[in-house]
């Protein structure tokens, strides 16, 4: 569904040159749940365009690094950001962390990531949680001890009952729907902290 929302958060990112107006949902979510802090090394799972990685390399400043990981091609518009790389791969087929130019596990993975859909809710769903589960799977691979999760989720009762399975991976784990969601969509998102590998 190739629908464009020219909304108020829609006009915003186009007036302060963000790529997608998703940066206000990592905003209000970094604001309320200090997930991200000046320094941190953090992976963007599915960042394409690219909102995130330019609210994100603000925020952890130049001794951060934030990599994004994406099945589209690299965005060039991120290239000349200092403390940004960006990969046109597929994150659940990385091996190890060299294959991202990184040495040690990230401090946070945030990930705004969906699949295709499909407009079929129950298969939208499924896809969604699907992603979800590899995200929490590679999740000791890629995040440190004590690191922060930020994933989006497409509301669902099995996508209630495998997150409520998933929580004890962190010291809190909170829900949110950001403000800048279209009041129609059924995505919320998780936010762990404190990651107990």
């Amino acid at each position: 569904m190739g629908f464009k929302v020219q909304d108020h958060y829609f006009k915003k990112a186009k007036k302060e040159k963000y790529l997608a107006r998703s940066i206000y949902k990592l905003e209000e979510i970094d604001e309320k749940y200090k997930v991200l802090k000046k320094g941190d090394q953090v992976i963007d799972l599915g960042y394409f365009p690219g909102s995130w990685i330019q609210y994100t390399q603000k925020v952890i400043g130049e001794e951060g690094l934030v990599v994004g990981c994406d099945i589209k091609p690299v965005n060039k518009k991120l290239m000349h950001l200092k403390n940004v790389k960006v990969f046109e791969k597929d994150v659940f087929d990385i091996q190890n962390l060299e294959e991202l130019e990184v040495s040690k596990k990230f401090d946070v993975i945030v990930s705004d990531m969906a699949p295709n859909t499909t407009g079929i809710r129950s298969v939208d769903q499924d896809r969604s949680l699907n992603l979800i589960e590899m995200v929490f799977y590679h999740a000791p691979q890629f995040l440190r001890p004590g690191g922060n999760l930020v994933i989006k989720v497409f509301d669902s009762n099995k996508a209630q009952q495998y997150l409520k399975e998933q929580k004890n991976l962190f010291e809190s784990f909170h829900f949110l729907k950001p403000k800048s969601t279209r009041s129609v969509s059924k995505e919320f998102f998780v936010i762990g902290k404190n990651f107990k590998a």
